[in-house]
């Protein structure tokens, strides 16, 4: 049977559930497509992750009451309240008959009864949330973390923010988000400089370096990553150890590893997998990372500690505790105030300068 838009979206998020990416999984599922029918099964796959939250507590609304749901029921049931509720162009017969379709493809016979019932119920009129965080289909721990962090207002913006489809950007002919087009600029490289770009994959940012003259040295943990990025001189490095080079460097980017909250409009599924637990271990490896990196910077030279997060604990916290006193500037971009993704930066200085 020739795939369809459903279909693909479907197997995308029943794959995301077990810990997949869903762009990864989305898109060689995509390429038997239409380009209509790509662009629909990526509407369909993102908008169920972001809204996620919004749609298990219709399930339950509509229901009645909180039910025990397999996977893949609770999946076609997300895919089909999305269509009816949060799409215009998806006639409500096509909506509920072809989400009855994916359970019984699913070998889930014996819920297309309740499915088909549920569907039935389903309709525009406004209904009331519980709390906020619901409202906002963002983890109430997530929403809370960044109230205190950057206040009530910021943060539900925020979270807001993060239910649309964000934009894109490019530089230099490269897709890269407007956010992280700032990071490098802050490094202040002037033409023949010395640049040590500690976790260079995808290699945006090494593109950007390099393109302001920067004498590059690329490095990150995993091979297959580090061949994506276009760079003369590249190193396999395990950054959280000491690091394999003898000479010290005009200009560092630390590029870090973590959570990526900053992204979620682009990422949704990171809301629903990532805990508090994740982020205390990502801090531990970037202080480490960062420690080690500020061995290597020349006296006189500058320092650039990046994340994708908007969390203290992966973020100012890891500079103080790495570079107290060393701070020359730092600064968030969050998204509903900021264009493009979220992003934290720091300004570190060598020590003597």
């Amino acid at each position: 049977m020739q795939p369809t838009a459903r279909m693909v979206a479907f197997d995308t998020l029943l794959r995301t559930n077990t810990g997949a990416w869903a762009d990864e999984v989305l898109r060689p599922l995509s390429n038997t497509l239409s380009p209509q029918d790509a662009a629909l099964a990526h509407q369909l796959t993102f908008g169920c992750l972001r809204h996620q939250a919004q749609l298990d507590f219709l399930i339950s609304h509509f229901v009645g009451k909180t039910i025990k749901l397999d996977p893949e029921v609770r999946i076609a049931l997300r895919l089909g309240i999305f269509q009816l509720r949060y799409l215009d162009r998806i006639p409500p017969h096509a909506a509920v008959g072809e989400t009855v379709e994916l359970v019984k493809r699913a070998r889930k016979r014996s819920a297309t009864g309740l499915v088909n019932a549920i569907l039935r119920k389903v309709t525009r009129e406004p209904v009331p949330y519980p709390d906020r965080p619901i409202e906002l289909s963002i983890p109430a721990w997530l929403l809370e973390s960044w109230t205190q962090r950057h206040g009530a207002v910021a943060a539900e913006a925020c979270a807001e923010a993060f239910l649309t489809q964000p934009g894109a950007h490019y530089h230099e002919g490269r897709r890269m988000d407007v956010g992280a087009q700032t990071i490098v600029p802050l490094l202040d490289i002037q033409p023949g400089m010395t640049l040590l770009d500690l976790c260079s994959a995808p290699g945006n940012k090494t593109a950007q370096a390099l393109s302001a003259g920067a004498d590059v040295v690329a490095c990150d943990l995993h091979l297959h990553r580090l061949r994506q990025v276009e760079c003369d001189k590249r190193v396999v490095v395990d950054a959280t150890s000491e690091l394999p080079f003898h000479t010290q460097f005009d200009r560092i980017l630390v590029d870090a590893p973590c959570s990526g909250t900053g992204t979620l409009g682009r990422n949704p599924e990171i809301k629903w997998r990532l805990k508090p637990a994740d982020i205390a271990d990502l801090a531990v490896r970037q202080t480490k990372i960062l420690s080690n990196a500020l061995k290597l910077l020349k006296p006189g030279g500058r320092l650039v500690y990046a994340t994708c997060s908007l969390e203290a604990d992966e973020n100012e916290r890891v500079v103080e505790m790495a570079a107290a006193g060393r701070i020359a500037e730092s600064t968030y971009r969050i998204p509903g105030r900021d264009p493009g993704d979220g992003f934290y930066a720091a300004v570190i200085t060598d020590a003597n300068s």
